[in-house]
C-alpha cells in the first residue's frame, strides 16, 4: 500500500489450467476493499467456468482473453448484457492452440454477437506481434472489414481502465 498512488488495478494472469480464479478470491476481495479495479485472465486455456468465477467471485471489471465464453450461451448473454470487456489476443490464442489457426478464431463472431471485444497483444516478443500485427492477422485470416476494425478499436477505448 505504500505505492498505492502508482497503480489503480490488480490482475490475475499466467497459466489458467489448474489455477481457477476461486483460488484468488480473498486477495481480490482485499484489493477491492482498498479501491482497486480488477481484471483476470479467464477463458483462454481455462473453461468458461473460470470466466464465471472471475465475474462472480473476483468481481472483475474486465476479462483478459475470454474466447471460450462462446461455449456457454448464458455466459455470452451476460457478457453482452453487462458489456464486460474481453481483451482478446488473437496471435497468442493461436500459439497456445486455443484455435487451430486464425481462420478458426471467434473474435469477429463475438463482436457480431454484441460483446465488447478488443484486440490486444500478449507478450509481443514471445507471441510474435504487437497490436498492429494482431489486427493484420484478423484481416488476413478472417477477412475482418474496416468497419469491424473500427468497432474493435472503439471498444478498446471504451474498455480502458486508465483515465
Amino acid at each position: 500500500m505504500p505505492f498505492r498512488d502508482q497503480f489503480f488495478a490488480v490482475g490475475l494472469d499466467s497459466a489458467e489450467q489448474g489455477h481457477p480464479p476461486s483460488k484468488f478470491e480473498r486477495v481480490f476481495a482485499k484489493a477491492r476493499a482498498e479501491g482497486f479495479l480488477a481484471v483476470a485472465h479467464a477463458g483462454e486455456e481455462g473453461p468458461p467456468e473460470y470466466i464465471w468465477q472471475a465475474l462472480d467471485l473476483l468481481k472483475v471489471n474486465r476479462i483478459d482473453h475470454g474466447v471460450r465464453a462462446a461455449e456457454d450461451p448464458k455466459l455470452l448473454d451476460r457478457l453482452a448484457d453487462e458489456q464486460i470487456p474481453l481483451t482478446v489476443c488473437p496471435l497468442s490464442n493461436i500459439k497456445l492452440r486455443v484455435f487451430q489457426d486464425m481462420t478458426h478464431h471467434n473474435i469477429l463472431d463475438l463482436l457480431e454477437q454484441g460483446l465488447q471485444v478488443t484486440v490486444n497483444s500478449d507478450d509481443p516478443s514471445y507471441f510474435d506481434g504487437y497490436v498492429l500485427e494482431n489486427f493484420v492477422a484478423l484481416r488476413d485470416g478472417l477477412g475482418m472489414t474496416e468497419e469491424q476494425a473500427r468497432r474493435l478499436a472503439q471498444n478498446s477505448m471504451d474498455a480502458r481502465l486508465a483515465p
